[in-house]
Formats: structure tokens, sequence, C-alpha cells
């Protein structure tokens, strides 16, 4: 056996040890989580919240607009911008789907990319919302280096921090890594769309309108308009519907919530209106989705981010 075919069957091992269950593991970092998936799940509406998924087994594809993301063993997921978009896992009981789910320490990439750009000047990248890339050797190092020390508590607690940074910093610096840099800069474009979609999640239960948010990114509302579809392939209204239902969703799974309740408590003001939304959303009832959603993938605890379910 060749030295990358042992790395990965090692990966893999760590992966077994870390993910013993199906859905979502901790980890001793807070940030970190190991996820397994013993099934092929078909397309499904996620929200994925900012940060990065590699795939030591299994493969994940992500659809938005009429791009195709391919994310597996040798393709690696950044998600800078929460981006609403559909996805299916190829997984079986015999190959089980295994990744591990970095969310985005903003403060930890944004320490890197001055770094960076203070060494190789500012990126001309194009910013974009989500991307995937192939893993180089350098990184497969590092994510095998981490996982070793993952699987021992002390050097987890120890050696995890600066092995996560690592990591980072293979990415930043990788081959797409200025689109990232580009993403998590606050000026620009993209940097005041950004401005309104952290709006979106952090008041998505308030009276929010097209007007008020282009005032957020300090746009006016046709640009607002443009460059709001541009980065996440959606309308500001679109995308804050998307949001009230995946919270909805995620309310009534989690909290196990009324369809009539999560609907007052993300926004909507008649429980109809919600139940229409939702099922063309969904494409099932609230009832019924919670059920096949409790069917198909572990619960999380309510502290642990979900790529599946909602933002994270």
């Amino acid at each position: 056996m060749d030295y990358a075919a042992a790395r990965t069957r090692r990966m893999v091992q760590l992966m077994e040890q870390l993910a013993p269950l199906e859905g979502y593991n901790l980890s001793p970092l807070e940030d970190i989580r190991f996820l397994r998936c013993n099934r092929p799940l078909t397309r499904t509406p996620v929200l994925y919240d900012p940060g990065i998924v590699i795939l030591c087994q299994g493969r994940k594809r992500g659809y938005l607009g009429g791009e195709v993301y391919i994310y597996d063993a040798q393709h690696y997921l950044v998600v800078s911008v929460p981006v609403p978009f559909t996805m299916e896992t190829d997984a079986s009981e015999e190959e089980p789907m295994l990744a591990v789910y970095l969310r985005l320490d903003f403060k930890l990439a944004g320490e890197l990319i001055l770094e960076i750009d203070e060494t190789f000047g500012p990126t001309h990248a194009r910013p974009r919302g989500m991307y995937a890339s192939p893993m180089d050797e350098m990184l497969r190092e590092s994510t095998l280096r981490f996982l070793e020390a993952m699987s021992h508590p002390i050097e987890a607690r120890i050696l995890g921090p600066s092995l996560v940074r690592e990591i980072y910093y293979r990415i930043i610096a990788g081959e797409q890594g200025g689109s990232m840099r580009a993403a998590l800069n606050r000026h620009g474009h993209f940097g005041k769309v950004t401005r309104a979609i952290r709006k979106i999640h952090s008041c998505y239960q308030e009276r929010l309108d097209v007007e008020a948010l282009a005032q957020e990114a300090s746009m006016s509302v046709p640009n607002f308009h443009l460059h709001f579809r541009t980065v996440t392939d959606s309308s500001p209204m679109q995308y804050l519907k998307s949001t009230r239902l995946h919270q909805a969703r995620l309310l009534m799974l989690r909290n196990n919530m009324s369809a009539a309740s999560a609907a007052f408590e993300v926004g909507y003001e008649s429980p109809s209106q919600f139940s229409r939304e939702f099922k063309r959303f969904f494409g099932r009832t609230p009832h019924a989705e919670i059920e096949w959603m409790k069917a198909t993938y572990a619960l999380p605890a309510p502290s642990t981010p979900s790529i599946y379910v909602s933002s994270h």
C-alpha cells in the first residue's frame, strides 16, 4: 500500500473512532464537530453557517443556482456567508460519510488574512460565498495530524487549537483562498451585502423589508438587489423567507414546538401562510417534515450546529 492510500485509510480509521454515532459527534474543541452518515440522503434544502467541511469518506453534492459543488475525500467545502441551497449525500453502512466540520472562527481567520495580506499583498480574487476546492498534500497532512491529536484528549486540548490554525492557514493560503480572503473583507459590495445577511440572521423574527436591509448595507435598493443575488443566488425577501423557514424547522425539531408556535416565533403572522410556504419550500407539511427528519437524522443537541437542517 502506498503512502497516500495508507494515509487515507488512517484518516478513515480515526474518523470512525471520533464519529461513532450517526449525526453530529462533539469534540473537545467548541467549534469542531465530527459528522457521520450511514445512508444516502436525497436532495434537501439546507442553510449552511460559515464554516469548513472536510470529508474523509463519502461524498456530498450541493446545488446552488446553476452550479454543483462536490466535496468528498478529494475536495473540501468553504462557506464564507450563510447560503441556502440543496444538498445530497452518498453514503452507506459499509462506507459511511465521515466529515470534519469547523464552524468558521472569524477572529482566527481575520488574524491569518491580515498576516497573509501583509506578506503577499491584498487579494484580487473574486469573493465567493461558497466554493469547493481540491485537497492538496499539505492540507491532507495537516488534517491527519489534527485527527491524530483529537483522538487523544490531552493532545486535543493542548495541540488542537494550533492544528486548527494550521488547517485555516492551508485553506486561506491555498488555491482558492483568495476568494475566502476577499469574501471576509468587510469592504466592497460583498462585504456590504454580508452586513445585511447578518442583520437577517440576527433579526429574522422582526419586520424587515428591502429598504431597511439596503440601508443596513449602505446601498441603494436597485444596487442592493443586484449584489445580494450575486452573493446568495436569491433575492433579499426570498432569503429572509428561507431563513425563517429553516429556523422554524429547527424549533419544531429540537424544541417540539407546534407549527403555529414556530411560525409566530420566526415572524409569521398567519400560521396558514406559514404552512403553505413551508410545504412549497420543503416539499412536506411541517408535521411530515419533522417526522421525516427524526427518522432520517440523529437529533443534535440544541447547542450543536447542523449543516443538515438549518443555519449553524
